[in-house]
């Protein structure tokens, strides 16, 4: 989703906060004057509500907005923190960067004193399951009316209520139109002759050819381990269709050892021992290990999302062409075919109820989803935010973001998530057993035995609130 960013969480691919700050609630927040059930938390005087300004913000009060500084960095935000500033010019804003969202904000929200907006992305994001009934719903932003005069829900991507949704309530906006792609460098496959692999074998082919030219097929790197979950589970997902999808996303028993993801597992441990996976990547830092990729080319092809180019930018190869593919298949009759994707809507921004300026937060998101805002994450991040019409033909000069507005066309309605690790904060756990597993030093079999077993605690701890995917 960067350490980075992006579903369904979209960022879900490396989000996640530890298991103990996921499925223990919150519950000193209550006692501590952070929590409660009321949809009007703020202790600050409301401003009046009015067309101009329909979430009532205090406007000669503080915007405090905490933002987590992955590969989109914070800039975006403060931009549209500068479009507040023009509307409130009284306003004061402050828009802070985080790399750990889950440790420095929690004792926020058991202290009562929670940013007005957070950015809850990142490897160590705030599990929503423990902090679902401490935001506040977020269905009034699709009713205002953006900076420029239209209704906000009408220019939006579908999706967007959906994505958010968590035990019937609206809570999450995800602000950025994310995919998971295989990238690839298309430069640098037309110089050496090589087809873009649709299935598991073609890429292994692929490995080989790789070889034989002193390169590796992937690599990693230790945060983003857990590309390769989203990865093989992608395979999963479009080849066996909802029967895989909803048994791992509900926690089902056994899930992990349904055939197809089985297939899928074992297709990437067929890479794995022929040497095709750059070693050490368990003790390499996640953008340097990506940088062995884009920049030195030592490896040819890498998961990752929509972020990547942006996360990237200053480590890439002139004229590397960074273009991405759908995740590849086991054989040539998936069930929701190979053009399926991992995409939706995604980078979830949360507002606290406790929020000390009220409607300070609402406020920031009606300026993040105006065009000017939209236009410039797209033209300076080069992906596309849930804001309909802000991308040109051209990609604005990005070969990335031309092939994944192609890849998202060519999927249609044919998109899927993965939210079961946002949601549960499941992804540190995860991490570990990817790491021995790319590294070469545990089995198919042991790989799924930890992921079924990490899954199976959530299912069987009843003080864990579910969700139910369809």
């Amino acid at each position: 989703m960067t350490m980075t960013q992006s579903t369904f969480n979209r960022r879900g691919f490396l989000k996640g906060a530890a298991a103990a700050a996921a499925v223990v609630p919150l519950a000193s927040c209550a006692a501590g004057g952070g929590g409660g059930d009321s949809d009007t938390g703020s202790t600050a005087k409301a401003g009046a509500k009015s067309d101009a300004n329909p979430f009532g913000i205090k406007e000669d009060g503080k915007l405090d907005a905490v933002i987590f500084n992955g590969g989109y960095g914070i800039a975006y935000c403060e931009f549209a923190a500068q479009q507040m500033k023009k509307k409130y010019p009284k306003l004061t804003t402050s828009v802070k960067a985080s790399n750990n969202i889950s440790q420095e904000l929690q004792p926020r929200f058991v202290g009562g004193n929670p940013p007005d907006v957070i950015d809850n992305s990142g490897a160590n994001s705030i599990g929503i399951a423990s902090i679902v009934d401490q935001l506040d719903t977020v269905d009034d932003i699709l009713e205002a009316k953006n900076y420029e005069g239209k209704k906000i829900s009408d220019t939006l991507y579908a999706g967007v209520k959906e994505g958010g949704t968590y035990s019937d309530k609206f809570v999450v906006f995800n602000y950025v139109m994310s995919a998971l792609a295989v990238w690839y460098s298309a430069s640098l496959f037309e110089a050496n002759g090589w087809s873009v692999p649709k299935t598991w074998d073609d890429a292994y082919k692929l490995g080989e050819q790789a070889k034989k030219k002193g390169k590796y097929l992937f690599c990693w790197g230790k945060e983003a381990a857990s590309y390769y979950r989203t990865l093989t589970l992608g395979t999963a997902y479009k080849e066996g269709g909802d029967e895989v999808r909803l048994a791992i996303e509900n926690l089902e028993k056994k899930a992990w050892s349904q055939k197809t993801v089985q297939d899928t597992l074992t297709a990437l441990k067929k890479i794995i021992d022929a040497g095709f996976m750059k070693p050490g990547g368990a003790g390499t830092q996640f953008t340097a290990a990506q940088a062995q990729w884009s920049n030195d080319q030592s490896a040819i092809m890498y998961p990752s999302g929509s972020w990547i180019e942006n996360e990237m930018k200053k480590q890439t190869k002139a004229g590397f062409k960074m273009t991405g593919c759908p995740e590849f298949v086991l054989t040539d009759s998936p069930k929701m075919g190979y053009d399926a994707m991992d995409a939706a809507p995604g980078e979830p921004f949360i507002l606290p109820k406790k929020a000390v300026n009220a409607g300070a937060g609402k406020e920031f998101m009606r300026a993040m989803l105006s065009k000017d805002a939209a236009t410039n994450f797209a033209k300076t991040i080069l992906s596309p935010t849930v804001v309909k019409d802000t991308v040109p033909a051209d990609g604005f000069g990005s070969t990335a973001l031309v092939s994944l507005t192609k890849m998202l066309d060519a999927a249609g309605d044919k998109v899927f998530s993965i939210k079961f690790v946002d949601y549960y904060g499941m992804n540190t756990q995860h991490l570990v057993l990817w790491n021995d597993f790319l590294a070469g030093k545990s089995s198919v079999a042991e790989l799924t035995k930890g992921m079924q077993e990490i899954s199976d605690k959530i299912a069987d701890d009843s003080s864990v609130k579910k969700i139910t995917v369809k």
